[in-house]
């Protein structure tokens, strides 16, 4: 997957910046099916923008279900914006999207991209949790749209750093649910930085149960995102690449009484997809739930800012039955 810089800005202004997105109706290429194992495909887009920054979408979240979202580039930007629905209930744009520069404690932009490789994000109460890798840490920041600042407190990732690969770190920061067995409490789950028996590092960094654990590596993939479900269960975003085979994506559910601290963790595969389906590098997943009740997953891509890949935007109903 090819890597370029994104042009950065020269003040860590914020930016508006107009999205134009084509609409994505078919998830399986040439198909007009929609129901892949519990997961339905309701709609996507396939976001373009003139500006130079825009793209390296890393993670995001909703700050209001479905529409609203906050999220963070690898190039260390913010972004923001609100995805738009047709009456129908399909994405049809995104609208009021912006981004700013990451700063550091003096509100200046940093001047490398490994100081600011952002790669994760958990939201609650108006705090922003931030994952980075290359320089491995876990930050927090006061949520503003209007003019994002340095945070205010790094984190003990408790996993010896070490353990950490330079380019494998932190691809999942999630809160667990408040009223289950991990009381609310924040986990991070490494992209590909594996132990001696080839599992992913990962830790519970809070609470009761604080302590590392590990979930088992299958099949090649790597962990790029992923969020706690209504049940305890977590589920992850997962990624693989070969210059035989391509882009490949799935999600996997892995069992919420197997993340403990000195335990390994593990799960069964919901739905997997190649280049004959609508992805790309998969990198964003966040959970929301519709006005009508229904468990929703919606994913975003990176594309590296490489003209050989695209930023997507996926929505999927996730049948619980």
């Amino acid at each position: 997957m090819a890597l370029a810089p994104a042009h950065a800005a020269d003040t860590a202004a914020v930016q508006p910046i107009e999205i134009s997105a084509r609409p994505i109706t078919e998830f399986h290429i040439g198909r007009p099916e929609t129901r892949f194992g519990p997961l339905e495909f309701v709609g996507g887009l396939e976001m373009t923008s003139r500006s130079r920054d825009f793209g390296a979408l890393s993670a995001f979240r909703f700050l209001k279900a479905g529409s609203d979202f906050i999220g963070v580039a690898d190039t260390g930007f913010w972004f923001f914006g609100t995805v738009a629905h047709n009456p129908d209930g399909r994405p049809s744009g995104i609208q009021n999207f912006r981004m700013q520069q990451m700063v550091d404690e003096a509100g200046k932009p940093f001047a490398q991209k490994w100081e600011v490789d952002a790669e994760s994000l958990a939201v609650k109460d108006g705090i922003a949790t931030v994952g980075f890798e290359r320089n491995h840490r876990v930050a927090q920041y006061t949520i503003d749209p209007a003019d994002m600042k340095a945070p205010f407190r790094q984190l003990d990732f408790l996993i010896p750093a070490r353990e950490l690969r330079q380019n494998r770190g932190f691809e999942t920061i999630a809160h667990a649910n408040p009223d289950g067995r991990l009381e609310g409490a924040l986990v991070v789950v490494s992209e590909k930085s594996l132990d001696s028996a080839g599992n992913v590092y990962a830790a519970i960094l809070e609470g009761p149960r604080k302590g590392v654990f590990t979930v088992k590596r299958d099949g090649g993939f790597d962990i790029t995102d992923g969020t706690f479900l209504p049940d305890g269960d977590l589920l992850l975003l997962e990624r693989s690449f070969s210059m035989a085979s391509g882009v490949k994506m799935r999600l996997r559910r892995i069992h919420g009484e197997g993340i403990e601290n000195g335990a390994v963790a593990d799960g069964p595969v919901l739905m997997e997809a190649d280049m004959g389906y609508q992805i790309d590098n998969m990198e964003g997943l966040d959970l929301w739930t519709r006005g009508d009740g229904a468990l929703m997953v919606s994913l975003i891509s990176d594309d590296n800012h490489s003209i050989l890949q695209r930023n997507l935007y996926l929505e999927f109903i996730l049948h619980q039955d």
